[in-house]
């Protein structure tokens, strides 16, 4: 089923449109800084060496191309679920179902790693009892409705950018050297894309703005304008503690650094500051982790309307307009995972499966270019790059991770598979 024949007004009973601009732009910096902007830089610059720059480019260009299809794609179909409504619209439902169930499965590891990340920081031996407790609150806090969790948001964010305000402040007060900064060498071409691919998942996090568009104002104005705030305001961001961190340490010593930042900071005039550092990696790992579990939420709300997941994860509260069956389902999970699981294998496979939600979305927006006579000139070539992008991007991940990735993928085709099959209800959906 295509765009023709497939309307975009959201269906009776859905969410409610309370998110304006300011809210859009703050859930997608909360969602893009994350813990990475503080740990991300330093196993990158041990993959690019002298190249980080470099990577930081391309998974720039990437993200860019990404976020412009997304968005584009948003405006036309502003409905919740991301790149599984874009998909499945202009692909086919197989495609759709594709993105969305790689995105569910990705994100919920993803949710389980970063609580046991603020778990481990208030109880290193037991980091899942921690882990747990914040999972729930937030699990509480999401089926609240989306303004609680947007103004939640905005603090963690000004608090996180006061952190990174005073830290890079602090870091450069020591003078930089501009020659560790601008020097090259000691990388190779794969390990400049393997740095690429870890700073793209740093910051690929402005499509939790398009999976709540259904939520959003105005949405065919908002969602583009929010997106190139928020993506824009984190690549300076990013630029400026890349600049930064290896003005401070250089090369080497960022590369060998868990949390770069934080010994630059550390290295500088008033060390005492350090302290801070891992206080805002602590909060911007918590911001992330919310938007993340609102966007599975989301998204396992949009696939359920469709009958993908079970039907009773569609159900709505007309109290808090938030997909509360799906959002406790999340939870759920995500608690069973941070209590017996140490996620390695999954955080793999989730790599893997954003990589291919984000490559559906630009495929989508690429057909769809192809035969919209109203299209701008850019569409086409953006959706090409960032699908090229994404592609390149996988081929750079570890062997495992790329396996355990499309192993889960797989997992779930043929469940799809086989309820299309044996269901009645669900046999012509299965010929999508």
């Amino acid at each position: 089923m295509t765009s023709g024949t497939t309307p975009t007004t959201p269906p009776a009973g859905g969410l409610r449109r309370e998110l304006g601009l300011r809210d859009a732009v703050v859930i997608g910096l909360g969602a893009m800084l994350g813990a990475g902007v503080f740990g991300a830089v330093g196993p990158a610059a041990a993959a690019a060496g002298g190249w980080l720059l470099a990577a930081l480019a391309l998974a720039a260009l990437v993200a860019t191309c990404n976020a412009a299809s997304t968005a584009r794609l948003a405006g036309i179909h502003p409905l919740a679920g991301g790149a599984y409504a874009y998909g499945r619209r202009e692909l086919g439902e197989w495609w759709g179902f594709a993105a969305g169930w790689a995105f569910v499965v990705g994100k919920t590891a993803s949710c389980a790693a970063i609580a046991l990340v603020a778990g481990a920081a208030v109880w290193p031996d037991h980091p899942g009892v921690p882990a747990a407790l914040v999972v729930v609150a937030f699990t509480a806090l999401t089926c609240a409705g989306v303004q609680r969790t947007a103004r939640v948001t905005a603090v963690l964010v000004v608090v996180v950018l006061a952190v990174l305000a005073v830290a890079l402040a602090a870091a450069a007060g020591g003078g930089l050297d501009l020659g560790a900064v601008l020097a090259v060498g000691g990388g190779s071409p794969a390990g400049v894309l393997q740095a690429a691919g870890l700073l793209f998942f740093a910051f690929a996090g402005y499509a939790r703005i398009t999976v709540l568009g259904e939520e959003v104002r105005d949405p065919q104005r908002t969602i583009g304008r929010a997106v190139a705030i928020a993506l824009t305001t984190v690549l300076v961001v990013y630029a400026l503690v890349v600049v930064v961190v290896l003005g401070a340490l250089g090369t080497t010593a960022t590369a060998a650094s868990p949390l770069p930042l934080r010994d630059a900071v550390a290295a500088g005039p008033a060390p005492q500051l350090a302290v801070l550092v891992t206080a805002g990696a602590a909060l911007a790992a918590l911001g992330s982790l919310l938007t993340v579990m609102t966007g599975v939420g989301r998204t396992a709300l949009a696939m359920a309307r469709d009958h993908e997941l079970p039907a009773p994860l569609a159900a709505v509260s007309p109290r808090s307009a938030s997909p509360v069956a799906a959002q406790l389902a999340a939870g759920a999970v995500v608690v069973v995972l941070v209590l017996t699981t140490d996620l390695r294998g999954a955080i793999a496979a989730s790599s893997t499966g954003v990589l291919v939600y984000y490559a559906v979305a630009n495929l989508a927006a690429w057909v769809r270019a192809g035969r919209d006579p109203r299209r701008r000139p850019w569409e086409r070539p953006v959706a090409g790059v960032g699908l090229v992008g994404c592609a390149v991007l996988v081929a750079a991940l570890p062997p495992t991770a790329v396996a355990a990735g499309l192993a889960a993928l797989a997992v779930g085709l043929a469940g799809r598979w086989v309820s299309a099959r044996w269901s009645p209800r669900r046999r012509a959906a299965g010929r999508g």
